[in-house]
């Protein structure tokens, strides 16, 4: 295995931890539980960005530019309706 696909298994263990502690801090029935799943979910966070900012300085996560025209079609999709 080398480095780049190590880098996107981390990354991906990362992604699955904040999406378990964002839904355990969503989820927490009493304050002390909540306050340790948000601060599981800023630290793991953190992290995920850390290894996706050396991915994508190495090249190994690229990201494509939107159109503009893109962007306002999606906010008008689901903004709320007006009227």
């Amino acid at each position: 295995m080398d480095d780049k696909n190590l880098m996107q298994d981390l990354l991906l263990l990362e992604k699955g931890a904040c999406d378990l502690y964002m839904h355990g801090a969503v989820e927490s029935s009493t304050q002390n539980v909540h306050l340790a799943f948000n601060s599981a979910f800023v630290d793991t966070l953190s992290m995920q960005n850390e290894i996706y900012s050396k991915m994508e300085s190495k090249g190994w996560y690229q990201t494509q530019p939107v159109e503009q025209q893109k962007i306002t079609k999606l906010k008008n999709q689901f903004s709320p309706l007006q009227g």
